[in-house]
Order: structure tokens, then C-alpha cells, then sequence
């Protein structure tokens, strides 16, 4: 999981870096690269936790970083739509990963909380 969303944010990256460069694109892009690397960064954190508690927050905000990611992906989907840019299978992936990403993280969070009681 430390590798998956280390390339996740990656991913985002090399995704952001084919957009056209313009102020409007730029907001968008630099919130997406922020939360898509907050992703892998605070599951890092995560894994360095001091008490279960500590854990399950530090999962909780991967949770919110990848929720937002996708915000963020769905918005520029729009966009791109509208564009007709030809990166629609990039950006489905992006999307598909930050789905699939949730759901572990989600998981994970119950795991713990249950542990926890």
C-alpha cells in the first residue's frame, strides 16, 4: 500500500503535467497534485502511529486526501470532456485508483476501529 500510493500521487503528477498551462487549469492542477501527494504522505504517517487512535486519525485524513483527489479528478474529467482533450483513459484511471483507494483505506479504518473496542 506504501508503493500504491506513492504512485498514485505519481500517477497525478504525470497526469497534471500534460494539461494545458493556464490559470484556470492551474488552480485545479495544484490542488490535485497537494491532496493526491498528501495521499501517500499521510499513509506513511500512518504507519509510524504512536497508539491505535493516532492510527485510525492519521487514516482518516488519508481518507478525506483521496475522497478529495477524486473530487478534484472529477472536475477536470468535466473539463477535459468539454476541451476534448485525449487523455479520457488517463484521467478514468486516476479515478478508478482513488475509488479503489478509499475502499482499503475505508476498510482499514473499520479494521482498526474494531480492534480498538
Amino acid at each position: 500500500m506504501l508503493r500504491r500510493t506513492k504512485r498514485f500521487a505519481i500517477d497525478n503528477w504525470k497526469f497534471c503535467s500534460k494539461l494545458p498551462k493556464s490559470r484556470e487549469y492551474n488552480a485545479y492542477v495544484n490542488q490535485l497534485i497537494r491532496c493526491s501527494s498528501s495521499v501517500g504522505a499521510n499513509y506513511r504517517a500512518a504507519q509510524r502511529a504512536k497508539s491505535q487512535a493516532d492510527f485510525i486519525y492519521k487514516l482518516e485524513i488519508v481518507e478525506e486526501e483521496a475522497d478529495e483527489s477524486k473530487f478534484f479528478l472529477e472536475i477536470l474529467n468535466e473539463i477535459i470532456a468539454f476541451e476534448e482533450l485525449d487523455i479520457q483513459k488517463e484521467i478514468e484511471f486516476l479515478m478508478k485508483e482513488a475509488n479503489e483507494l478509499i475502499a482499503i483505506i475505508v476498510s482499514s479504518i473499520k479494521t482498526a476501529k474494531q480492534k480498538q473496542s
